[in-house]
């Protein structure tokens, strides 16, 4: 059977694969301490629920306008305004099925054959596997760990080229956790405003979970200039435990923002009925803001925590993370290393599935995300679990030989 080209080009998900097979373990029974879930680990809150159920009692299952209502479109206007200072109408407001349907979408409206998208790494998964389903070209900037996996504005000078269309920012970060400053990110904006044909594509969806010294900041809040050259992406899934409502929305320059729902028109229409209302209620609600402030410190007690006991492990580096709910730890030290089970460490990969049939701990590889040195650990689970499960990689860095 002949598929079409452009799907042998996408690479399969390491990360789904990591998780079904600790699904499957843990259907049979086995006790699987999972550091894989890229999700919050908290309900939904409840009056979100109730205002959906609400909307499916009086019957709100029928098509809806291609972007959303007009309530959810002024609600993220305006949540643009009063959280990141950034003066959006609502006409410049659209949504997807997700962050990573939005980002699909825009992919898709700027880019065409041959076009570079420069992508920070470590990157999440999915955006090179989007450039190039879109027919554009990732060139990847590699940061260092030495800097807290940060890139220069020299590097990036040096990666654009008359061929880039897409600047690919994501602070703070997964996989790495990492948070740019307001200064840095500033300095990197600086290097782009120098270049006019390209855009930047700012995925802020982790923007409500900051630690520490940390402070967020919109990418199209630090230039004048390129307030009509960035398109902001956000979603209520991590902020608001919404993971599987899948509700993402994006803001911009109302030319993109019009070819991006001219896009969906002709894909799903629009987000489900049912939960535009909720999702309007999510941002306007004080009782949102709320819940993410009761989670974002929980969240930043257990990445703590997580840190502490990845960075005790004998050879093993950990920046610490500034946000999102991630640690990556470094752990090629390992690597030429055999386990119990008679697999070969050679990188990530290898690591991460002797661990999850030797000890029983879930971890996602990095080689999806530019580093085959480095493995993601999720801290959304409970400080016990990540005792536990900590402590189970230390036991199984002991029995490497």
């Amino acid at each position: 059977m002949r598929l079409a080209d452009r799907v042998q080009q996408v690479a399969d998900s390491i990360t789904l694969a990591v998780s079904a097979k600790a699904r499957a373990m843990k259907q049979a029974g086995i006790d699987v301490v999972g550091f894989g879930a890229g999700e919050p680990d908290f309900d939904t809150p409840q009056f979100i629920k109730d205002v959906a159920a609400t909307s499916l009692a009086r019957g709100e299952t029928k098509y809806t306008p291609t972007p959303c209502i007009p309530e959810l479109r002024r609600a993220i206007a305006e949540k643009f305004k009063r959280d990141n200072g950034l003066t959006y109408t609502p006409e410049q407001v659209s949504t997807g099925a997700g962050g990573k349907q939005c980002l699909y979408m825009a992919f898709m409206a700027i880019l065409n054959p041959g076009d570079e998208v420069v992508i920070l790494s470590p990157f999440w998964v999915s955006y090179p596997e989007q450039v190039k389903l879109s027919g554009g070209v990732p060139v990847i900037v590699p940061g260092d760990e030495a800097r807290g996996f940060k890139i220069t504005p020299e590097q990036l000078d040096r990666a654009i080229t008359p061929r880039t269309r897409v600047v690919v920012l994501n602070s703070p970060s997964n996989p790495s956790g990492i948070a740019y400053t307001p200064e840095e990110l500033k300095a990197l904006c600086d290097v782009i405003v120098k270049h006019p044909n390209v855009w930047i594509f700012s995925d802020e969806i982790y923007e409500k979970l900051v630690y520490g010294q940390s402070r967020f900041v919109s990418v199209a809040a630090l230039s004048t200039e390129l307030y009509d050259r960035t398109l902001t992406f956000n979603c209520h899934s991590k902020s608001f435990a919404m993971t599987g409502w899948r509700l993402g929305y994006v803001a911009g320059p109302r030319p993109a923002i019009d070819a991006i729902n001219k896009l969906q028109s002709q894909m799903s229409s629009h987000v489900t009925s049912f939960i535009q209302q909720a999702g309007a209620a999510a941002l306007a609600d004080p009782r949102g803001s709320e819940s993410v402030e009761a989670m974002r410190k929980q969240f930043e007690l257990r990445g703590r925590r997580m840190w502490e006991l990845l960075s005790a492990l004998p050879n093993v580096t950990c920046v610490p993370p500034g946000g999102a709910f991630y640690c990556f730890p470094n752990v090629s030290a390992y690597f030429g290393k055999t386990a119990p089970n008679g697999t070969k460490i050679t990188d990530a990969i290898s690591f991460s599935s002797a661990l999850l049939e030797t000890s029983h701990v879930a971890v996602v590889p990095g080689n999806d995300s530019g580093f085959d040195t480095h493995v993601r650990l999720s801290f959304a689970c409970s400080l016990e679990q990540i005792d536990k499960g900590v402590g189970r990689i230390a036991e199984f860095l002991k029995k490497l030989s």
